[in-house]
């Protein structure tokens, strides 16, 4: 059982990591249900391939991601609707169930074991922490301190500073530390919300964002482009290349365009946006609304979820006296103005980009990672 005392008129740590292993077998039994079937079997399916070949350890990897996180076409997860509808849980129970669904993703590093439990750095976010299994102690007998574990932990409520191994665990031996490293590096990289749970890493971030977006002005003459792919890219990497930073290459799915837009913002960080100089050109003459190219353009800019507000802001901005005209073309209503419904509308068509506080887009990484991947060039 885990080496805890046993908290002032509650739970010890033990006996809570007990009930965890409980709920956690009725919560994936739930989830495995037919009710369920026509969301995860896809996922699986999926990650099986053409050989339709899975093996366990990414099974229940994908298994505990949609279990704990998985957004329900209501915008629910699984374990929202198992706490829902299940009237025997306690209140200790539920709020156990309900810190699952934010969970820990990294690569971590194990510091030392600590009687049942193991002590994890985790290269991603550079935090600690102590971990159990509510398996036991025997889940952590073949791994050693130097090595490095890849898996998620989620938090053992009411008890602050304590986690339970979730999904599956891959454990990875010290001479795999350069394989690792370049591993959570590239987590950090293209999930830098992982690298923010840190909050130190967050006020870092925006001062790096600082300092990049002032040299991206400098190089650039401003903070928003108007240029044909290959040009942004080629100035890109010239900007790069004067700050001796890594190769850029623009996503693939904005080659096809005729413009790229590409926004520097002191919030929302460096972006791209597909054939902006069509929508810049729209807001320019507001005539063109009623072309339909121009229509569906401003329609995908409103409806697609990998845009935020920025580019539409930008635009209303640069264009007060048309804007008004652009939208009540669009959307079929004479009195609409932006100053009065501008908001409203994003905030109804963008409901997730005003959920969270803004997170600076770039991240900074650990001291022990950095270390790591000098390691590995030497």
């Amino acid at each position: 059982m885990a080496d805890a005392v046993q908290g002032a008129g509650g739970p010890s740590p033990a006996d809570l990591i007990e009930r965890s292993a409980e709920l956690k077998e009725r919560l994936v039994t739930f989830a495995q249900s037919a009710r369920f079937e026509r969301w995860l079997t896809p996922l699986l399916l999926e990650a099986a391939g053409p050989e339709r070949q899975l093996d366990e350890g990414e099974a229940i990897r994908i298994t505990d991601h949609f279990v704990l996180r998985y957004r329900l076409p209501d915008g629910s997860t699984v374990v929202d609707r198992f706490v829902a509808g299940r009237k025997d849980l306690t209140a200790a129970d539920r709020e156990m169930l309900l810190g699952w669904r934010d969970p820990v993703e990294g690569v971590f590093e194990i510091r030392r074991k600590d009687g049942d439990a193991v002590v994890l750095l985790n290269l991603v976010d550079d935090l600690e922490y102590r971990t159990y299994s509510n398996v036991g102690r025997a889940a952590f007998r073949g791994v050693s301190e130097g090595g490095f574990l890849h898996t998620c932990l989620v938090p053992v409520h009411p008890v602050g500073g304590t986690w339970l191994v979730s999904g599956a665990m891959t454990s990875y031996p010290r001479s795999s530390a350069t394989e690792i490293a370049r591993a959570a590096l590239q987590l950090a990289t293209h999930h830098p919300e992982l690298v923010f749970r840190n909050p130190r890493k967050i006020e870092q971030g925006w001062q790096r964002m600082r300092e990049d977006r002032a040299a991206f002005i400098e190089f650039c003459g401003g903070d928003e482009l108007v240029l044909p792919p290959a040009e942004a890219e080629d100035l890109l990497n010239a900007h790069y290349r004067h700050r001796q930073l890594p190769f850029f290459e623009l996503p693939s799915e904005l080659a096809d365009s005729d413009t790229v837009g590409v926004i520097y913002d002191q919030v929302d960080g460096l972006n791209f946006y597909a054939d902006y100089g069509m929508l810049r050109d729209l807001f320019a003459e507001p005539a063109l609304t009623g072309r339909r190219q121009h229509q569906d353009l401003l329609r995908t800019y409103l409806r697609e979820e990998s845009i935020t507000p920025l580019p539409i802001r930008r635009l209303v901005a640069a264009h007060p006296e048309t804007a008004d005209a652009v939208f009540r073309k669009l959307l079929r209503k004479p009195g609409f103005t932006w100053s009065e419904h501008g908001d409203a509308l994003l905030r109804r068509r963008k409901p997730w980009y005003y959920e969270s506080d803004p997170r600076p887009g770039v991240s900074v990484i650990g001291d022990r990672l950095r270390e790591l991947l000098g390691a590995g060039r030497r």
